[in-house]
């Protein structure tokens, strides 16, 4: 177990690694479909040019790559099932045992159980039988979430987006508090608060100095106050999101479900609640003339996406960089922490600036680097990498690292 241990944690680092890749390319396309012209592109036209702005496509199309996890569940299924075997307990036989004092082994030891690894010292998993449903609660918040996200994110710029996001982790800090039973310590504690100001201040650069082509073609009021209404959706969805966070850490320390399969189910059900939405919207709102072109009318979404070829490619991307993102998401979760997992998932930002910047979708401005340097050295120290800087924020015994009381132990 203790080797298994040691393995377990050193995978963690490629973990983080393919979670910040797969989440910087889902925001950076998401961007990129919002920014698709779809109607009245050409002059001639007459009308306002509009773009892709379908924010319930985006969050359907997001547990299309959720479901696309089962792909790699069956394939991972097949090769165990047909690779050689060199000894009986490979082929699922288990020793008899002869004496009759003895207590029984269970039969499940080296099987799968409702579909997971089952450890005969562990704890029995929550998610047994019809109790999978459970995960139906983190899929609505994921939707809830990502929804009023895709809406913020169209009503304000990228940076705006980013800042306002850095409040999930002080939001999951607080739950996991609360309703975890987690202790954090003091200098973590900060480490929140510096986080979330690195994020605040890099946003803060791009309401005090807007780039050119934004304040062009800025409308004064009418912009200021559809920057407020995004900033209140964003800030809304934190709360959804957070409470995912904490609820998947809940049911992985409870089961000992795969994070893969996790996000499997999580897709069938986002998916089908999803539509189930989108064909009630459609029909009390999308068919009228007020609803007419906007994201709830599900026939002018799904013509848009069939029929503009770089918002077709760019959702086949995003499903492909969701299910990847949700999958290292979860896998951080169940290895470190949700507090950590939302900690990192916030320096996104850093590496979401870098490109935009490289596709000029921004222009440098000299704050932010105040802002990402706060928000790095934060993360370092609320992870234990760098020591805080006061002698009495230290703790003297070995950092837990925000690590579930009883580590889950993977064989």
């Amino acid at each position: 177990m203790a080797s298994t241990t040691v393995a377990s944690r050193a995978v963690v680092p490629f973990l983080v690694a393919m979670m910040l890749l797969t989440g910087v390319c889902n925001t950076l396309l998401t961007k990129y479909q919002d920014n698709q012209c779809v109607r009245n592109c050409d002059p001639s036209d007459g009308g306002k040019p509009a773009n892709f702005h379908q924010p319930v496509f985006q969050t359907a199309q997001m547990f299309v790559g959720e479901m696309g996890c089962w792909l790699v569940v069956g394939l991972m299924s097949l090769y165990r099932r047909y690779r050689p075997t060199t000894s009986p307990s490979d082929r699922g036989y288990q020793p008899v045992n002869t004496d009759v004092d003895a207590p029984q082994a269970d039969s499940r030891t080296s099987h799968e159980v409702d579909g997971d690894e089952f450890d005969h010292h562990a704890k029995p998993s929550i998610l047994r039988g019809f109790r999978v449903l459970l995960l139906a609660l983190p899929s609505t918040c994921d939707i809830c979430g990502t929804t009023l996200m895709n809406a913020g994110l169209v009503l304000v710029a990228a940076s705006i987006y980013q800042m306002t996001r850095g409040a999930l982790v002080l939001f999951v800090g607080m739950f996991s508090v609360i309703f975890l039973r987690r202790r954090l310590h003091l200098f973590q504690w900060l480490s929140l608060v510096g986080v979330f100001l690195g994020v605040a201040v890099v946003g803060l650069c791009g309401v005090l100095w807007p780039d050119k082509k934004e304040a062009e073609s800025a409308d004064e009021q009418g912009d200021a106050a559809m920057a407020v209404v995004g900033i209140l959706l964003i800030a809304g969805a934190q709360i959804f999101t957070a409470t995912q966070f904490v609820l998947e850490e809940w049911i992985l320390e409870n089961s000992t479900i795969e994070p893969i399969r996790v996000v499997g189910w999580e897709g069938i059900f986002g998916f089908t609640v999803t539509v189930l939405i989108m064909i009630v919207m459609h029909l009390f709102v999308g068919r009228t003339e007020a609803g007419r072109y906007g994201m709830f009318d599900m026939v002018e979404g799904w013509n848009q996406m069939m029929h503009n070829k770089q918002i077709l490619i760019s959702s086949i991307l995003i499903m492909i960089s969701i299910g990847g993102f949700n999958f290292f998401g979860l896998a951080v979760t169940r290895s470190v922490s949700a507090t950590a997992r939302s900690t990192i998932d916030t320096c996104r930002t850093l590496f979401i600036w870098i490109v935009s910047l490289g596709l000029r979708w921004e222009r440098f401005k000299w704050l932010q680097i105040v802002g990402f340097a706060m928000l790095v050295y934060s993360t370092f120290v609320f992870n234990g990498i760098v020591q805080p800087p006061l002698k009495s924020l230290q703790v003297d015994e070995e950092t837990e690292e925000l690590l579930p009381e009883e580590p889950i132990e993977h064989n």
